[in-house]
Order: structure tokens, then sequence, then C-alpha cells
């Protein structure tokens, strides 16, 4: 773990693998330091803000120990995909399967919410299975909302139509983020998403 200021009021927490951001912010937020106002994970670092004192935040932040087991802990939303995405059979390609089998997998696979970012809504999700998906080499202008997509060893959901180079296995009707709902966005971190069939158009 390495500490770095983040301004006058945060401090920037480097870790070594997403799993330890994951158990770093799932212990945080179960006992959040005194003054804190927010915590932000992303890939390999947490940047938390604090009202209060940097000394005494630092020393807080440096004895919390990451929760094990945190990627099971939030509360769970299925979100039902049709499954007739432009860039399927390709993926089925790359991990050397049909496209029945890649369906299987991304349903089977229990997610988690490892970070948000960008676009509001928009949640990087990881799985514990062996997801190693390039980017498509040519990102399209316009990804429609609600199209799920894999890139890396992540999967996601457009919350709004964007650019985007993620390859596009379906698509689902739920509003992922919608400003006059509240809570405006559906997935933040820390939470559990279970993908379910819908079909295929």
């Amino acid at each position: 773990m390495k500490l770095l200021p983040a301004g006058d009021n945060a401090l920037l927490v480097e870790l070594a693998s997403l799993d330890e951001v994951l158990g770093f912010y799932a212990a945080l937020t179960a006992d959040p330091p005194a003054g804190v106002v927010d915590i932000v994970p992303a890939a390999r670092t947490v940047l938390v803000t604090t009202t209060g004192d940097l000394d005494g935040l630092a020393r807080r932040l440096g004895a919390t120990v990451p929760l094990t087991g945190s990627r099971s802990t939030g509360d769970l939303l299925e979100i039902p995909v049709v499954y007739d995405g432009e860039d399927l059979q390709d993926v089925a390609e790359l991990l050397g399967c049909d496209t029945a089998e890649v369906i299987r997998r991304h349903t089977d696979e229990e997610w988690t919410v490892a970070f948000c970012g960008f676009a509001p809504g928009f949640g990087y999700l990881t799985g514990k299975g062996n997801w190693d998906i390039p980017r498509r080499k040519s990102p399209r202008t316009k990804v429609p909302a609600g199209a799920v997509g894999l890139a890396g060893e992540f999967s996601g959901v457009y919350p709004r139509e964007s650019p985007g180079g993620w390859q596009l296995l379906g698509r689902t009707e739920i509003k992922i983020f919608d400003q006059d709902r509240d809570p405006a966005a559906l997935i933040h971190p820390g939470r559990r998403i279970r993908f379910t069939a819908a079909g295929r158009g």
C-alpha cells in the first residue's frame, strides 16, 4: 500500500491488485474513518476525501485491513439481456467456443462492480472467470444505451449512447442511469450483478 496526497483534503491509496481495491473499499465503507466524505475506487487505487486531518486519515488508512470475500457482499441486481450483440460471434472465436457457451459463461458469472467511470452510471464489472477480451481494433462512433459488452477482464452496460470500443454481446432494456430517478445510477461500487438471458433477437 502507498499513500499519496491528492490536493488539500484527500489521499490516494495505491494498491497492488483489483482484489485489494475491492477489499479495501469494502473495509472503508463498512467502517468509514471520521470526517470522510467520499470514497472512490478505481482499478488500482482508492481516493479518500475528508473534512478532517490528513495525518490522522493517513494513520487510519495505514491500519485498515482489506476485507476478504468482498466480491460477494453487496446487494444483487439482475439484468436481463437479449444476446444479439454484433460482436457475440467474435467473442466466441476469441474464447474458442460457440456463442451459446459465451452466453452461458456470461450469465453463470456473478459480477461485482469494481469501480465506475467513463460516463455517469457506467460500472466496470469484474468476475472470477478467465475473461481477457481485447477491445475492438476500430471503436464504434455510436454504441446504444443498454448495450452489454466485454473488454479486458471487465463487463459493462452502456448507460447512454456514446462512442465505445467494447465487444458487444447484447442489450438490456433496463435504464442503468436515469437522472430523474433516485438513485440515478443502478450500478455502484460493491454491488453484485447477475446477467440473465432474455433471449436472442
